[in-house]
């Protein structure tokens, strides 16, 4: 192999490598990540749960999605179990979408100062942010949505030097402190 050809193909190992991110960006702890997570459903299932309330009563409100007896009852009850559910994912991936599409964030991550951007720190774009939200549905899947996905995630967080999880490395977006973005990368910020 000649020299020139060597020097070729260290070139294209550096880079197959290289983390696009600008240097100085400081990415979100897995913990910030987490909190924001849980703020977001806070918020989401709240709002679910003063709609729900108002408009059908306790009866029909959104915790009753948790009644394993009304799966079992028949009729209107599995029928409220059912709707209940499709609520709660509906909410959670229009919530996540939508958020992110108007803020670059969700409410949450905007409080904490976080940003969601491209791995090279440009902006997503609308349909990263429908897969987005549409991978983050699996964390409102009762009991084996945070306590499998969730902490399988965090550990990926703390395990991976560019602190990602599993949807992050499918859409290609990194967490980072929004402050640490190069005034460019964050003018899509809201």
């Amino acid at each position: 192999m000649s020299t020139e050809e060597e020097l070729e193909k260290g070139t294209d190992e550096d880079n197959s490598g290289h983390w696009p991110i600008p240097e100085g960006t400081i990415l979100a702890r897995a913990t910030t990540r987490a909190f924001a997570y849980i703020m977001d459903t806070i918020f989401v299932m709240g709002v679910l749960y003063l709609l729900t309330s108002i408009l059908g009563g306790q009866t029909a409100s959104i915790v009753q999605a948790y009644n394993l007896g009304l799966l079992q009852s028949g009729g209107r009850g599995t029928a409220l179990f059912f709707v209940d559910w499709f609520l709660i994912f509906g909410a959670n991936y229009l919530y996540h979408k939508y958020t992110g599409i108007r803020f670059s964030r969700t409410l949450a991550q905007r409080w904490l100062g976080l940003a969601v951007v491209r791995e090279d720190g440009s902006a997503l774009t609308r349909i990263d942010w429908d897969k987005r939200a549409l991978k983050k549905v699996k964390y409102a899947i009762p009991v084996i949505g945070l306590l499998w996905f969730g902490i399988r995630d965090l550990l990926l967080i703390q395990k991976r030097h560019t602190h990602q999880s599993s949807i992050d490395l499918n859409v290609g977006s990194i967490v980072a402190d929004g402050n640490s973005l190069a005034p460019a990368f964050r003018k899509h910020l809201k």
